[in-house]
């Protein structure tokens, strides 16, 4: 065999990775003369593109599996993408509005063949970049979450948390998305500080020349207020209260309440209760029998519960509201105020919570073997410290909104008879109404929450419910590699169903490797424009140097910050990745004044421009350390 004389992955990468697909050396079978190794690949979303993160994650797995081959275990390593409804929701929107039309001009089974016929278009592109890494998983088991079989263990699941009555329908606030149109639950809410205000209000007391002060950051939900609060010990209030008092602007009488949920010494220690706008006032409402008034509609606009303030926005409400407190003298002060704001991890709206008729999973019976297997070490976390956060979810646990309102996932098999609205939970629609006997029959609406499907994972992609001979050699599976940003949504899901599911855990250790940042300390995004793409990074450097790097950086620390800049494809000039560029697709260099594209360009305009590849010292050595190795081979 003749060596070239130049270490050049590039030419030769690819070759061996179609000699290790064409002779199937990944594919792993139930042997039971072997011991089994289990690795379930993190599916990534159908609508992504290999990120740094995927490309560490992968390059981790990839080691440990390889090494268990070789060690003499049956090593599984199982692929799959995760269909992720709302991110490909909204790629088909998306698509639907260039073209001019909506979801409700297609109609359901029209958008659904748009988001299949996308999804075998564009969904197999992380796959093919995965393959470019040297991704060593067995292909021939690759799983996604809406294969028919993995559907069915959906449905299974759901039928079985109903009929145990851990899965309910009702009305409760909810985190509601107004730019997605859905619900979330509270880990797809990512909170910012920001700079606002805290507006002081004069509530009169009916009768009286009293009144009371209270302080809001929300002042447009005083509209849906039903109650004010104070501690029944605070003995500022103790003559007024029980008495009613005036509404501002509404005019409309509210009674003054006493509950535990008020702090004596916190602001003024009274707090206006809007049961419809506020986790925390929702309960105050279900503990005081308050009415329940909801002010806006689905898209964040007032309703016609807002009177006046009718079709005006959250913020153009909150203005106009300002202004005629101060017009009508309620308005006592204005103070500067940092506070958390959640907004929608995908489209980054501001949430708004809500009450919303919604599915609910019961979540507090789930969560006890789930935690005792942690405290027990029969799930051991490495490193030891991210069981806090595991802890703090568990043991605070809410319970899981899982509608979504959405086409796109697996769509909840609840039946309303449309005679007298009785609802069946079944796999099927049923044929006769069980209370009126009627034979029309309507499915819900909604889908459920992508990790509902996700949550089943390490057992569903092996065939459960039924008992097949992969499921039972198999599972329960090794290790599980992930980053820490989703011990809360995917990994404590996965012990919570495969308990539930299975009564064994669904893996022996979590393994937490580091976070990739920018070189300015934050994590990576393409919203933000600060993503490296590891498929240019290959292009440049090759696959060994990318893997190779990236592990060597995660000895350093927890947080890895990697810095690239930009090499000018026309005169090879390097320019520095500043803040300012990072968010730019397009990037004009300042020495040739030529542009070219970044690696996340998405139109098609950008897309005709060359991409400007990356470098990066780190990567350098990397490729450096590989042409060592090539040398000395040779």
């Amino acid at each position: 065999m003749d060596m070239e004389k130049t270490y050049q992955p590039q030419s030769f990468e690819q070759k061996i990775y179609d000699y290790w697909m064409k002779n199937k050396f990944f594919e792993a079978h139930v042997n039971k003369k072997k011991e089994p190794f289990t690795i379930m690949m993190p599916p990534p979303n159908v609508t992504g593109q290999l990120h740094m993160g995927h490309a560490l994650d992968n390059t981790i797995q990839d080691i440990i599996i390889r090494f268990k081959r070789m060690d003499g275990y049956e090593a599984l390593w199982l692929p799959g993408t995760d269909h992720a409804s709302i991110a490909t929701e909204l790629k088909i929107v998306d698509q639907m509005k260039a073209e001019g039309l909506t979801k409700n001009d297609v109609g359901r089974d029209g958008f659904l063949e748009r988001a299949w016929a996308w999804t075998h278009k564009y969904g197999g592109r992380i796959v093919e970049q995965q393959k470019r890494l040297g991704t060593s998983c067995d292909w021939s088991k690759q799983a996604f979450t809406m294969d028919e079989n993995l559907s069915a263990a959906v449905q299974e699941v759901f039928i079985r948390l109903y009929e145990k009555g851990l899965i309910y329908r009702g009305d409760r606030i909810i985190n509601w998305c107004p730019g997605c149109h859905t619900a979330l639950s509270d880990a797809e809410v990512e909170y910012t500080e920001k700079d606002s205000f805290l507006w002081h209000i004069r509530y009169p007391v009916k009768d009286s020349d009293k009144y009371v002060v209270i302080a809001t950051t929300r002042p447009e939900t005083l509209l849906g207020d039903t109650a004010v609060a104070v501690n029944p010990k605070d003995e500022r209030y103790k003559d007024i209260l029980g008495k009613t008092l005036i509404l501002p602007i509404v005019g409309r009488e509210i009674p003054l309440i006493a509950d535990d949920y008020c702090e004596i010494g916190f602001g003024t220690g009274a707090v206006k209760i809007t049961p419809a706008h506020d986790p925390n006032d929702f309960e105050v409402g279900l503990r005081h029998n308050l009415d329940v008034i909801r002010v806006m509609d689905d898209s964040g606009i007032m309703n016609e519960n807002a009177g006046k303030y009718q079709g005006l926005t959250r913020d153009e409400c909150r203005q106009q509201i300002v202004e005629d407190l101060k017009e009508q003298g309620f308005l006592v002060k204005i103070e500067p105020y940092k506070h958390n704001v959640g907004e929608c991890y995908r489209c980054k709206n501001v949430v708004e919570p809500m009450v919303s008729k919604q599915w609910f999973v019961s979540m507090k019976p789930l969560a006890k073997p789930a935690i005792k297997a942690v405290k027990s070490k029969r799930i051991e976390f490495i490193p030891t410290r991210f069981e806090k956060i595991y802890f703090n979810w568990m043991e605070n646990v809410k319970d899981w909104c899982i509608s979504r309102q959405l086409w796109w996932g697996h769509r909840i098999p609840a039946y309303y008879c449309e005679e007298c609205g009785e609802m069946v939970v079944a796999k099927e629609m049923p044929a006769v109404c069980p209370k009126c006997g009627c034979t029309h029959f309507k499915q819900d609406e909604d889908v459920l929450d992508t990790w509902f499907s996700s949550a089943l994972w390490p057992h569903s992609t092996l065939g459960w419910p039924e008992s097949t001979e992969e499921l039972n050699y198999y599972y329960p599976t090794s290790v599980l590699i992930t980053s820490r940003d989703i011990i809360s949504l995917w990994v404590a899901r996965m012990v919570l169903a495969g308990y539930y599911n299975t009564g064994k855990r669904p893996f022996e250790q979590v393994f937490i490797h580091p976070k990739i940042l920018d070189k300015y300390g934050e994590g990576m995004s393409k919203s933000k424009g600060n993503g490296i793409d590891p498929v240019a990074v290959m292009e440049k450097f090759g696959a060994d140097a990318l893997r190779f790097a990236l592990l060597y950086l995660t000895t350093e620390s927890q947080d890895v910050r990697l810095s690239l800049d930009f090499e000018c494809p026309h005169c090879q000039a390097t320019i520095e990745q500043t803040k300012k560029n990072r968010t730019q697709h397009v990037i004009e260099c300042p020495k040739c004044k030529k542009k070219f594209s970044t690696q996340w360009a998405d139109k098609p305009e950008e897309k005709a421009l060359p991409l400007g590849p990356v470098v990066g010292e780190r990567f350098e050595v990397a490729r450096n350390f590989c042409n060592k190795l090539w040398n000395a081979s040779r």
